[in-house]
């Protein structure tokens, strides 16, 4: 079932069939640079199963990303409520498969998913962290409309949260 559809791409829950195409990026060293480390095939299984408990509790979490041409999977993207630096906010995140950066993928649909964060799920507001040194995500943000919001430290690393207002 489609969530989301922009001109290239899909979006639709994860399930546990892809668990390995999204091992693809999940376990991948250089894509999972700026996490602790890269994911084991039980963590990438728990992380399906986590996105599984937010769609029942949230009514969204990270979702597949399919490229319309072909069906194929590219990783995932959406929004899950995070603890950014102690306050629950909703936060647009995404993953995609190495083979697939660089051509607007991850920017079509972190825009599709604001977008869905102020017209169907009725957020005002809507954020995106990472660590300081993350500029490609923090660029995929600025293209999409965030700007800088704060800084704050995690793990012994700077963050920078990145936030867009719904424009009334």
């Amino acid at each position: 079932m489609k969530i989301i559809e922009t001109e290239r791409l899909y979006l639709r829950e994860l399930k546990m069939d892809d668990c390995n195409e999204l091992s693809k990026v999940l376990s991948d060293p250089e894509s999972m640079q700026y996490y602790p480390h890269p994911f084991t095939q039980e963590e990438v299984k728990n992380w399906i199963k986590w996105n599984e408990k937010n769609y029942k509790q949230y009514k969204h979490g990270l979702w597949a990303i399919v490229l319309k041409e072909g069906d194929t999977f590219i990783g995932d993207c959406g929004i899950t409520m995070q603890n950014i630096d102690g306050v629950r906010l909703p936060e647009i995140g995404f993953h995609i498969i190495k083979e697939y950066w660089n051509k607007g993928y991850a920017t079509e649909a972190a825009s599709a998913c604001k977008e869905y964060a102020f017209n169907v799920l009725g957020y005002s507001e809507i954020f995106s962290y990472t660590t300081l040194k993350n500029i490609p995500s923090q660029k995929v943000a600025e293209k999409i409309g965030m700007e800088t919001y704060k800084f704050f430290e995690k793990n012994g690393e700077q963050q920078i949260v990145q936030v867009a207002y719904k424009s009334l």
